[in-house]
């Protein structure tokens, strides 16, 4: 039974969920997000890093799932997005943990059923796969989703452990 990473990476606020996969259902372990100071870009960075690091030495997760980036009109805000996935998943292969991306169509298809379903629909069934009670905050329900979206996936993309 795999302990899941999903992470919803951006410059500001990574949002991060944990779960752990048994059979098709999934148990939530943690959520929340990292959010940087708006100082340098490179420390920004730096804290994404760093957070990631973090979370993957005290939960140990077997498997690491990102969005990909998807394209920006403001191509400075892509090449952003994508230094900040790249922070988080080098802080990953850190610890040579497996890896996997996935499209925001993907995640939403796997996690609501539709490609093109709404954040608000996606945090509801992230609540309702989970028995979560409490709100999540739109970063986490996306980390949390990317998590769950490789759960279905996992097995199709060779990640039997």
């Amino acid at each position: 039974m795999p302990i899941i990473l999903g992470i919803d990476p951006g410059s500001n606020i990574t949002g991060f969920g944990i779960i752990d996969a048994v059979g098709s259902k999934y148990n939530y372990i943690a959520s929340g997000s990292i959010r940087t100071t708006k100082e340098h870009f490179s420390k920004q960075l730096q804290q994404i890093f760093s957070g990631i690091f973090e979370l993957v030495a005290s939960y140990h997760p077997k498997e690491v799932a990102i969005e990909q980036v998807f394209m920006h009109a403001n191509v400075n805000s892509a090449l952003k997005l994508g230094q900040a996935r790249g922070a988080a998943i080098v802080a990953a292969a850190q610890k040579d943990i497996k890896f996997a991306e996935y499209s925001a169509r993907q995640v939403k298809q796997a996690v609501v059923g539709y490609g093109n379903a709404e954040k608000t629909q996606v945090q509801h069934m992230v609540k309702l796969l989970l028995k979560l009670k409490d709100k999540l905050q739109a970063d986490e329900a996306d980390a949390l989703a990317i998590a769950i979206c490789h759960a279905n996936s996992r097995l199709r993309l060779g990640f039997n452990l």
